[in-house]
C-alpha cells in the first residue's frame, strides 16, 4: 500500500527538479528591447569598481542577431560597450533587432593597415555631418576604425559631433574618389509621386535623412508607412520629400535656434526638479550640465519618475534595464537614475552605461547636442526646445 505512493513522490520530485532548472533558465534568457518617450536603458551594471566584461569569444566581423538576443548581450559576450555596437550599426537605444538580422562588429578588430602608397597623404581631413560615426567615414574613406580613432587622439568611449575636424591618415588617396563618385552617389531616384528615392547608408539615421533633404522626421515616418519605433537599414530605399532648398541648407537651419516650449510646474514635477539640481550641485556639475538633465527629463518623462514606458523604459529619465541601464528598481530611483544621466567617476553603473560627463567635450557641444549623445534619441531636436525654461527652473528652484 505504501509502495505506489512513494512512487509517486519520487516520480514528483524527479519532475519537480527540471522545472525548477527550466524556471532559472528562462528568467535568465528574457530580454525585450524597448523605449518610450526618450531612450535609454540596458542590464544591472557593478556597483564596486568599474570593470569591462572579459569576452567569452573573439567578436566576428559580422553578426547574425539569434533568437534571445539583444544589443546588450551581444556586446557583452564580445566584451564590448553596447553604444559602440549601436554606432556601428546606425541604431539607437530605442531600436529594435530581430532573428536573422545582420549586426557589424568589425570595429571590435583593427584591420590590417593601408597598403604603404596611400598613406603619402597623411594630411587629409574629414568634416563630420549629423548622422556620422567614426566606422561610417573610415568605409568611406578607405581606412580603419582603430587609425581614425589613432590619428586623432581619441578611444572607443569617443563621441564625435557635427563640424569636427577628423584627420585620415592611412585613408585611401581623396582624388581618386570623386571621378568614380559621381556614378554611384548620384542624385536620388524621382518616384512616381513626384518625390525622391534615397537609399539607406550604413550609418544613416532618419533625423540625418531628413534634414539632408529639408524635412522632418515625421515627414519621412508618413511618407514611407513607417512607426516611431521603425529601424531603417543599409540598402533600404526611403521615399524623401522633395528638398525646398540647395544643400546649403543645413547651415542656415542649425544657426537658427529651435521654438521655445514653457511650462509650470506641477508639485510633483517641481520636487523631482529640485531633485535633479541637489544631485548635480553634489557632483559639482556646472550649471550648463544641470539645465541639460532638467531638459532631459522634461523630454523624457516630463519630469515625472514613471514606472512604466515605451517598451522597458522607465524613471525620470525613460532608462532601459534591457539596455544597460541598471534593473527596473533602480531605473525608478529617481536619486540613482540622476547620478547615472551625469555619469562620470560617481556613475553608480560604472561603465556599463555613458553619462553627459563621460562624453569628451560636452561642453563645447550645442545644448540639444549633449543631450542627445546620452540619451541617443529618435528626436534629438526636443531637448533644444526646453534650453531657457531649464535655465529658469534652474534659478526658482535651486
Amino acid at each position: 500500500m505504501r509502495t505506489p505512493a512513494v512512487a509517486r513522490r519520487t516520480r514528483t520530485l524527479q519532475l519537480g527538479v527540471p522545472a525548477a532548472l527550466l524556471g532559472t533558465l528562462s528568467a535568465g534568457i528574457a530580454a525585450t528591447p524597448a523605449s518610450a518617450d526618450a531612450v535609454s536603458s540596458p542590464i544591472e551594471r557593478l556597483q564596486a569598481t568599474p570593470t569591462r566584461i572579459a569576452p567569452t569569444e573573439a567578436p566576428p566581423a559580422v553578426y547574425t542577431v539569434r533568437p534571445g538576443d539583444t544589443i546588450s548581450s551581444i556586446a557583452n559576450r564580445f566584451g564590448l560597450r553596447t553604444v559602440e555596437v549601436l554606432a556601428w550599426n546606425g541604431l539607437s537605444w530605442r531600436s529594435v533587432i530581430y532573428p536573422g538580422q545582420t549586426l557589424s562588429l568589425a570595429g571590435a578588430s583593427a584591420p590590417s593597415p593601408a597598403p604603404a602608397p596611400v598613406q603619402a597623404a597623411p594630411t587629409a581631413t574629414h568634416t563630420v555631418v549629423a548622422g556620422e560615426t567614426v566606422f561610417g567615414i573610415a568605409q568611406k574613406h578607405g581606412t580603419s576604425v582603430d587609425a581614425v580613432l589613432a590619428a586623432n587622439g581619441l578611444d572607443r568611449s569617443s563621441v564625435i559631433y557635427p563640424g569636427q575636424q577628423l584627420a585620415l591618415s592611412g585613408a585611401s588617396a581623396p582624388s581618386a574618389a570623386p571621378p568614380a563618385s559621381p556614378a554611384q552617389t548620384a542624385a536620388p531616384v524621382p518616384t512616381a509621386t513626384g518625390g525622391q528615392a534615397h537609399a539607406v547608408a550604413a550609418g544613416d539615421t532618419l533625423f540625418a535623412i531628413a534634414k539632408k533633404y529639408g524635412t522632418t522626421v515625421a515627414q519621412l515616418l508618413a511618407l514611407n508607412g513607417l512607426g516611431s519605433g521603425a529601424i531603417i537599414y543599409p540598402g533600404q530605399s526611403l521615399t524623401v520629400a522633395p528638398a525646398p532648398a540647395p544643400a546649403p541648407t543645413p547651415a542656415p537651419a542649425a544657426a537658427t535656434p529651435p521654438p521655445q516650449l514653457f511650462a509650470n510646474l506641477d508639485a510633483e514635477q517641481a520636487a523631482n526638479a529640485s531633485l535633479i539640481i541637489r544631485v548635480g550641485r553634489e557632483l559639482g556639475a556646472p550649471d550648463r550640465a544641470i539645465a541639460i538633465a532638467l531638459a532631459t527629463a522634461m523630454v523624457e518623462s516630463s519630469m515625472r519618475n514613471l514606472s512604466w514606458g515605451d517598451r522597458d523604459s522607465l524613471g525620470l529619465f525613460q532608462q532601459r534595464p534591457s539596455m544597460g541601464w541598471g534593473s527596473p528598481e533602480q531605473a525608478v530611483d529617481a536619486d540613482r537614475s540622476t547620478r547615472v544621466f551625469f555619469g562620470g567617476s560617481s556613475d553608480p553603473n560604472g561603465q556599463a552605461s555613458r553619462g553627459l560627463f563621460d562624453i569628451s567635450g560636452w561642453e563645447s557641444m550645442s545644448f540639444t547636442d549633449a543631450a542627445q549623445a546620452v540619451q541617443i534619441s529618435a528626436y534629438p531636436d526636443r531637448y533644444g526646445q526646453w534650453e531657457t525654461q531649464a535655465h529658469q527652473w534652474l534659478g526658482v528652484h535651486g
